[in-house]
């Protein structure tokens, strides 16, 4: 059966999110100063074939501590469908 892992990894809250502050820099200088904070992350998707969706959790969780997300920095959630 194939699951799809939508995996959203994140900068963690305590760290510093560069990029996320570019961003609300420009939406001030776009009139946007409604916008208090920006975080700016990533969003995956695997295809993943498995025999149950604890096995597709198992996998994707896996990837993510591999590879997809650094946990010194990153966090991520990941919901099988």
């Amino acid at each position: 059966m194939t699951f799809t892992a939508h995996i959203n990894v994140m900068p963690l809250k305590e760290l510093l999110d560069p990029q996320g502050k570019a961003v609300l820099g420009g939406l001030k200088n776009l009139g946007l100063g409604n916008v208090h904070d920006v975080r700016i992350g990533k969003h995956i998707t695997l295809q993943i074939e498995a025999s149950s969706k604890e096995e597709a959790q198992h996998l994707a969780e896996n990837a993510c501590q591999k590879l997809l997300a650094n946990q010194v920095m990153e966090s991520y959630e990941v919901n099988i469908q």
